[in-house]
């Protein structure tokens, strides 16, 4: 028996399918690792290719691949080719804002914000 029922059935209302929040925990999960989210952040100033990736946050070019073929694989990260490079970008604004709002609220946490 539940105190407030009303409030339980407008939560049930408002919860996603499965399917919804199994991907959402992946992208979360994809972000709560921090060479990836490294990435991300690097990439949130503009498109970048492996080896400035690799060089950036002193990685191994194979590190860097792996976990972009990670972020590519949840949409969060897109590539162009240009001969046999590769420029990898944000996928979207909708990522731009998740770090954003992310840098926002660790910068109130420690009294940047």
């Amino acid at each position: 028996m539940t105190c407030h029922p009303e409030e339980v059935e407008l939560a049930r209302k408002i919860m996603p399918k499965d399917e919804v929040s199994a991907r959402m925990a992946e992208l979360f999960k994809a972000m709560g690792d921090r060479n990836r989210l490294r990435i991300l952040l690097c990439l949130s100033r503009g498109e970048m290719c492996v080896c400035d990736l690799s060089e950036a946050l002193e990685l191994s070019e194979s590190l860097v691949s792996h976990q972009l073929r990670v972020l590519r694989n949840l949409h969060l990260v897109r590539f162009r080719k240009e001969g046999k490079m590769a420029f990898y970008s944000l996928d979207d604004q909708h990522v731009e804002l998740l770090l954003k709002q992310g840098l926002d609220h660790v910068g109130e946490e420690i009294g940047l914000g």
